[in-house]
This record gives structure tokens, C-alpha cells and sequence, in this order.
């Protein structure tokens, strides 16, 4: 159960993944929280320091129960591809510990515009989960857009359309259509903050966790265009736009192509379809124009696109 009006125990599943990580250093550098990191028996992935390990059989529901017993919230982090029922077990072993709040496996663009969940199954389905918690009725969720994880995206050809060993660049339709997204540092900053609020509002009705109950939460790093990547690309590596081959393609046509390939089994097809339907210039991938964020309430730093920019690439020259 919750210790008076605040969150102290957090469960979280895949703390030493590429968002999992950033939100468990996040929330230890807070000195609020006391961090169980949910790990599988025979899991070796190193885990930030700090953080406490409880390993469970992910098969087994009792022991899931039994990890989570005490904790006042569990995040769940896990990737992409990982099948449904994985989550599923985690969410009803959650309520059956008597964990009240949840923050479902989200971190994605909007799930809740339902066209854009109806085209990527994806999103769906992250969509379920937070029913599913809604309908046991035995926790709380609260589910965290965040958009495209910089970082990961500019670095992936297949995302952005960057390809920083060609010097070439592909944008979808005329590249100018604006989507909201977040470096993993965001993402940290944001949980840590929201988990500190008080769960019943002291003084602003507004700053607590029970104004989030059952809600998605929208928070960003930047709303930008792959233009204005490309920009910032420019101004970090020194080049100009000349040095760069810069050509278009239908995000329409993409995005069928992709779920083609899928269809036939070819999973390279996965985010050719998920990019190119986000980037539609429908406004789908713009939460920060259809929901509005929750940056200032949770008190999110305005940061700098080209020092994400230089992050990348650093990280791209790094590995080569």
C-alpha cells in the first residue's frame, strides 16, 4: 500500500534496457524512491547502481505476485516484439499483489488517436494493455506518450530516413510534417517527476497523481520536422545541404509497402509501415498540437535538439 500521500516503492520491468535504464536513474537520483529492478531468473543484463534486484519467474504467477508485493507502483518496460501475454502477466500478477498504480509498457506516439491505432497494430495493442488494467480494476494505470525515442530513431535509416554513413537523407512527403518526440533522458525526467507528485493534491488540483488516474500523459522533448533534423545535422556535423542527398518518398505508399512485406513475412517491413504512418501530414504523430503536454506541470526541462543531434552522432562514430 501507498506510505501516506506519496509513492515510495517502484517495481520496475527492464531497468537495464534503453528507456528502463534512463527512468531508474532518474528515479534513484530523486533520493525518494526505493527501486526493485524485476529481472528473470537466469537474467546477466548489468543494472544501474542502486537499484534493488528481484528475480522472478515470469511463468509463474505466484512469483510474480510474490515480486511484487509492497510496491506502490510497477513499470513496465519491455520491447516492442515482446508478445502480449508477457505484459498481460505482469499487469494481473500486479493487481492480484495489490499494486496500485501501473505505468503500462507506452513510451510510443499517441495510442489513444484511434486511427493511428487502427493502422499500427503496435500501438494497439499497447492501447489493450491499459484497458485490460482498467477493466481488472484492481490498479491504476497511467500511460506515458512520449513519441519516437530520438536517439534510437535518428541513428536508424529505416526511421528518420538518415543515413549518416551516405551522407543521405529520405524524407517522407515534403519532410516538413511535425511529430513530437523524446530523448531517454526525457522520458527519465519525466517519470521521476510524475512518481514524486503527491497522489491526492496538496494546494494544486492539478500537480497529484489522481489528476493522471486512468489517463494518458503526453510529454515531449521536441515537435520538429525531419527538416529540421536535417538542420540540425547540418549545423552539427559542419556540413551544407549540397554534401547531402536528400530525395522523398510517399509516406502513403511507405507505409503500404511496409505492411506488404509484413504481410509476406518479411519483418524489415515493421518500421517502414509504423515510421511512414506516423509521419502522415494528418497531424497523428503532433500530440503536442491535438493533447497539449504535460512538460510544464511536471516541470520538463526545454532542451537543446542539436546537443541530441551531437549525442547521436557521437554514438553512431562510437560503435563503428
Amino acid at each position: 500500500m501507498v506510505s501516506g500521500n506519496r509513492l515510495r516503492n517502484v517495481a520496475i520491468v527492464g531497468a537495464g534496457g534503453n528507456s528502463g535504464r534512463g527512468i531508474t536513474e532518474y528515479l534513484l537520483k530523486t533520493g525518494k524512491h526505493i527501486v526493485s529492478a524485476i529481472t528473470r531468473l537466469d537474467s546477466t543484463t548489468p543494472l544501474p547502481k542502486g537499484v534493488k534486484v528481484t528475480k522472478v519467474d515470469y511463468n509463474n504467477h505466484q512469483s510474480l505476485v510474490d515480486g511484487f508485493q509492497g510496491q506502490d507502483v510497477l513499470v513496465i518496460t519491455l520491447h516492442q516484439f515482446v508478445t502480449p501475454d508477457i505484459q498481460s502477466k505482469l499487469i494481473k500478477a500486479a493487481g492480484d499483489a495489490g499494486v496500485p498504480w501501473v505505468l503500462p509498457n507506452e513510451w510510443s506516439p499517441d495510442t489513444a488517436n484511434e486511427d493511428l491505432s487502427r493502422d499500427v497494430s503496435v500501438f494497439r495493442s499497447k492501447r489493450e494493455a491499459a484497458e485490460e488494467i482498467a477493466k481488472l480494476g484492481k490498479s491504476s494505470y497511467i500511460a506515458i506518450n512520449t513519441g519516437f525515442w530520438y536517439e534510437m530513431c535518428l541513428a536508424n535509416p529505416l526511421a528518420f530516413g538518415f543515413d549518416f554513413e551516405k551522407q543521405s537523407v529520405s524524407f517522407y512527403d515534403d519532410g516538413e510534417t511535425l511529430v513530437s518526440m523524446s530523448t531517454f533522458a526525457q522520458v527519465g525526467r519525466a517519470v521521476a517527476a510524475l512518481l514524486s507528485l503527491p497522489v491526492q493534491p496538496e494546494g494544486d488540483e492539478t500537480r497529484c497523481l489522481e489528476h493522471f488516474r486512468n489517463r494518458n500523459v503526453y510529454v515531449s522533448s521536441f515537435t520538429i520536422s525531419q527538416k529540421d533534423i536535417l538542420g540540425s545535422v547540418l549545423r552539427v556535423t559542419g556540413t551544407n545541404t549540397p554534401d547531402w542527398t536528400v530525395t522523398k518518398v510517399s509516406s502513403g505508399e511507405r507505409y503500404q509497402t511496409g505492411l506488404d512485406e509484413m504481410r509476406g513475412g518479411n519483418m524489415a517491413g515493421f518500421p517502414k509501415m509504423m515510421f511512414s504512418r506516423v509521419f502522415y501530414p494528418d497531424d497523428s504523430g503532433n500530440y503536442e498540437k491535438i493533447r497539449g503536454t504535460s512538460n510544464q506541470l511536471l516541470r520538463l526541462p526545454k532542451e537543446s535538439l542539436d546537443e541530441a543531434t551531437e549525442t547521436v552522432i557521437k554514438l553512431i562514430k562510437a560503435v563503428k
